[in-house]
């Protein structure tokens, strides 16, 4: 899967790597999500956000007009992404669901990308607001 990893920090650059073990196609930028930053997503499927990215209607907007099918948080909260913008664009999401260490989260993170490419469903991870969630949550910070 083409991925782009958004507000990545020089130290979690190793940890991403290790879990991804080559088999995601992703591009890791220290920049983060914004209208002026979106265009990075174009011809990829997947992006990798942070609480401190701009997920917002107008930006999912712009990443379903990309081809952008699924939005995956590299935290627990998730209430910097609009949940209904996306469920309208049917763009997937999911979170690290419980707070973990560093390589964890990277290999959740990816564990999210895994699934989807393989067409199932990333159980407790998934946050999207179209109810086809497995448990169901409530945004939090």
């Amino acid at each position: 899967m083409k991925v782009v990893a958004y507000s990545v920090k020089p130290y979690e650059k190793e940890f991403l790597a290790k879990a991804n073990q080559k088999k995601h196609d992703i591009t890791l930028i220290f920049n983060s999500l914004s209208l002026d930053t979106v265009a990075f997503a174009s011809g990829k499927q997947a992006i990798i956000v942070f609480t401190s990215d701009d997920v917002s209607a107008a930006v999912i907007e712009k990443l379903a007009d990309l081809g952008v099918k699924y939005i995956t948080t590299r935290s627990t909260g998730y209430a910097h992404i609009d949940q209904q913008a996306a469920a309208g664009y049917g763009i997937k999401l999911a979170n690290v669901p419980d707070y973990m260490q560093l390589q964890d989260i990277a290999t959740q993170t990816v564990k999210n990308l895994d699934q989807w490419e393989q067409n199932k469903c990333v159980g407790q991870a998934c946050i999207c607001a179209n109810g086809c969630r497995v448990h169901k949550k409530t945004a939090t910070s």
